[in-house]
């Protein structure tokens, strides 16, 4: 006999004897009933999980549940990336866009990555000078603080160099000398061609 056509048959039996549970069977029928039931309970029990996760998977796949995944054929975030114990924190301020909140640090690295284009914002060169001596008072003061945290990484800026700097990104940025423009001459002079 076939493997498969037996089991079949067998299974099929299972099934009416089952259905004539307590409708009077005997009690050959029954033990029969109860052997093919351990017999299919051993044979789940061979089952590894790996084999039984990969069913599992393919069911999922063939139902459609892994359609339209988040970052489905993208890398995932944080991936292979050095542990941060700050993590947490800082997925909670990107995530929520919470800006002025956090520790003293972050948001000292966060000002210090933008100071640049907050300076050439500025017109004069005290503009410049101030906001660099508040920069690096609040990174003085946020070193001297024991409260815990993230520590404070973010250097002080010298102020003379940064100065120096900025002049030289604002004179980068002047536009050349918009060369003389020709006087203009009427219409009879540019018909005549006669010259003032």
């Amino acid at each position: 006999m076939g493997g498969a056509g037996y089991f079949r048959r067998r299974l099929e039996r299972a099934v009416e004897l089952r259905s004539y549970r307590g409708a009077g069977i005997s009690a050959e029928e029954e033990a029969e009933l109860a052997a093919i039931d351990e017999a299919e309970r051993q044979k789940r029990g061979k089952v590894d999980d790996a084999a039984r996760a990969e069913y599992l998977i393919r069911d999922a796949m063939a139902q459609g549940k892994f359609d339209n995944l988040k970052y489905a054929g993208k890398p995932i975030p944080g991936l292979g990336e050095a542990f941060d114990p700050d993590w947490w924190v800082k997925g909670l301020i990107q995530r929520e866009n919470i800006s002025g909140l956090g520790p003293k640090a972050i948001l000292l690295r966060t000002e210090d990555a933008e100071l640049d284009g907050r300076l050439d914002d500025q017109f004069t060169e005290k503009q410049v000078r101030d906001i660099l001596a508040d920069f690096n008072a609040r990174v003085i003061d946020a070193r001297r603080q024991l409260q815990g945290g993230p520590p404070v990484i973010t250097k002080t800026r010298d102020v003379d160099a940064e100065v120096a700097r900025w002049q030289e990104r604002r004179a980068a940025r002047a536009p050349a000398a918009p060369p003389e423009p020709e006087p203009q001459r009427s219409w009879w002079q540019r018909l005549w061609r006669v010259t003032t």
